[in-house]
């Protein structure tokens, strides 16, 4: 299968649920995002590397670079191979001198390795097909050029029972929802599209 590259376009918070946080992934060449929900922790991870902040004390996925490295083990790829009941799964592509080796990891924890070692990270178009979100090219291009990852607050309300809309106002809604880049509502806007369909 054709992988796709991968880049991180935003980290967004949401207010309306605690510890809440979806880092976003757009397709380097297309106008597709992919939001993914993820824990605080790891969203801080993401943001501190991203930021290129230097913490007193290494943070976990520091030390796991630390400890890759000291062992000559070169993480080449990240992978979002898989999407089951929306769980994302990925791995971790890492070579030695002598082997390739792909780790099982958590998808959060996998983007903050990646952000440290500065590798690309790829998934498959029907990850993309089933969990994407399609922007417009306006959008897309007020984005292109983030370079550091902002936290992002929610918008509050807005639509709050998804079961009693209509798939044209669902879909009116996730318009609305991704031009104030709440992309936590997106992701259950979207889920709804997806189970009605």
């Amino acid at each position: 299968m054709k992988k796709i590259e991968l880049e991180i376009v935003a980290l967004s918070h949401s207010i309306t649920q605690t510890h809440s946080y979806a880092v976003v992934l757009g397709e380097t060449d297309g106008l597709r995002r992919l939001p993914i929900v993820i824990g605080g922790f790891e969203a801080q991870a993401i943001a501190v590397a991203l930021e290129r902040m230097q913490p007193s004390r290494p943070l976990t996925h520091d030390l796991m670079k630390n400890f890759m490295s000291a062992f000559n083990v070169d993480l080449q790829e990240i992978l979002i191979s898989d999407l089951q009941e929306g769980i994302f799964y990925s791995k971790l592509v890492c070579y030695t001198e002598n082997d390739t080796v792909e780790i099982d990891s958590r998808t959060s924890d996998a983007i903050a390795l990646a952000v440290r070692f500065g590798c690309p990270i790829y998934t498959y178009n029907h990850i993309l097909e089933n969990a994407g979100i399609l922007m417009d090219e306006q959008d897309s291009d007020k984005k292109k050029n983030i370079e550091a990852v902002g936290v992002q607050e929610s918008s509050s309300n807005i639509g709050d029972d998804l079961s009693t809309l209509s798939i044209q106002e669902l879909q009116n809604l996730l318009n609305t929802v991704l031009e104030n880049e709440d992309y936590i509502k997106a992701i259950s806007i979207r889920d709804e599209i997806q189970r009605r369909k």
